[in-house]
């Protein structure tokens, strides 16, 4: 073995140890990486926080702005109950369930609402049990199935990136006795094509009424379709929907992990026996002042779709086909395999989206910055020079 396959090969025995330390998704993406010749380029580990601050960070659909000053407040004037296990909580529960109109028993709480799909997972699926889902999505509903035995379906998207909702029925239908769980995220990360409200609808009243629908709003404060609406009145309805929110995109609040499910009480109570309850006192009344602030909600919206619609344009008069966006992020098709490029990108101080099979030629940029947008716009225009 010469010496340069021997850097190779334990080079990759390190990347495949350090896989089984990282989340199972991260794990796939960066198996994906691994397959196209991209080495240990992609490990989910941290930056050291000199080679952070130097990135223009548009791979995690983060809100590059951050809290707003009547957030930042909030936890500040919440920092004197650190040293407590018991401390005043500036009633979140209550306030998310006044603002949606629901019951306070309605609402489960989590550590961001990565954790409420998992939550979600454990609660309704088993050896045996089906989810049903479009691919790509994002897959910690799927991940966590894998884990507890469940059969994942993954469904094709359409020739026009949306989800396939008459499909997604049929699949349903015709697996109804197994099927613990029906996963629709809406906008759909990584494409941020929306299904409609009237799809939405076709969805519930096409499928057994016994069956679980969870549908994940993260992205739901940046959309501007009028075809789309909330699903949250179905739940008033009585439905068996389950709806997820998050902190962590237009609040700006990704770090500090918060986000909540609301669901019908028995969904709930099926739930929460799962919920770890690991939130902090900072982020309680962080959460509390941010959903009150709609006004710093419509200025990030401003700011992150007018810089989106930017962009894309720049992308588009290169020459490449980006998929109409609702989120804080879009995709491109880049006519060649995604893993290079990511690692491209990276070497001109750009961080992209990680690899989303089976949309291994597509490329996911979430908005920054001006600024960072400014970065891509010329990095792209360095690596896909005609």
């Amino acid at each position: 073995m010469t010496g340069a396959t021997r850097r190779d090969f334990f080079g990759r025995m390190a990347t495949a140890a350090g896989l089984i330390a990282l989340s199972p998704a991260a794990a796939r993406a960066a198996e994906v990486l691994m397959a196209q010749g991209g080495g240990p380029a992609f490990t989910g580990r941290p930056f050291a926080a000199d080679d952070y601050d130097s990135y223009a960070k548009l791979a995690s659909n983060e809100n590059p702005y951050g809290p707003t000053d009547v957030v930042m407040a909030a936890m500040t004037a919440a920092f004197k109950y650190s040293n407590r296990y018991a401390y005043p909580d500036a009633n979140i529960l209550e306030e998310i369930a006044r603002f949606h109109s629901v019951q306070p028993d309605q609402v489960l709480l989590g550590a961001g609402s990565g954790e409420l799909l998992s939550v979600a997972a454990l609660a309704f699926l088993g050896e045996g049990k089906k989810v049903i889902g479009v691919e790509p999505t994002f897959h910690t509903v799927f991940q966590y199935a894998t884990g507890v035995h469940a059969d994942p379906i993954h469904l094709p998207l359409r020739a026009d990136y949306s989800q396939d909702i008459p499909l997604m029925v049929r699949t349903t239908r015709q697996n109804w006795r197994d099927v613990g769980l029906v996963y629709l995220c809406n906008p759909n990360n990584p494409t941020g094509r929306i299904v409609s409200a009237a799809d939405v609808k076709a969805l519930l009243d096409g499928i057994p009424e016994d069956v679980p629908v969870l549908i994940d709003e993260a992205y739901h404060h940046f959309v501007e379709d009028p075809s789309y609406a909330t699903s949250l009145p179905f739940v008033a309805e009585g439905r068996q929907v389950i709806i997820t929110r998050t902190f962590s995109k237009i609040n700006g609040l990704a770090g500090m992990r918060l986000g909540y499910a609301i669901a019908p009480r028995p969904l709930i109570e099926r739930m929460r026996p799962h919920a770890i309850g690991s939130i902090n006192a900072l982020v309680k009344h962080a959460g509390a002042a941010a959903l009150k602030d709609t006004d710093g909600q419509a200025r990030v919206k401003q700011v992150n779709n007018e810089l989106r619609a930017k962009t894309v344009k720049a992308v588009q008069g290169m020459g490449y086909e980006v998929i109409p966006s609702e989120g804080n992020f879009f995709m491109v098709h880049i006519k060649r395999p995604v893993v290079p490029v990511i690692a491209q990108f990276k070497t001109k101080g750009v961080l992209v989206g990680r690899p989303f099979p089976p949309m291994t030629n597509h490329l996911r940029v979430s908005v920054g910055t001006p600024a960072e947008m400014e970065r891509f716009v010329v990095a792209f225009r360095q690596l896909f020079a005609a």
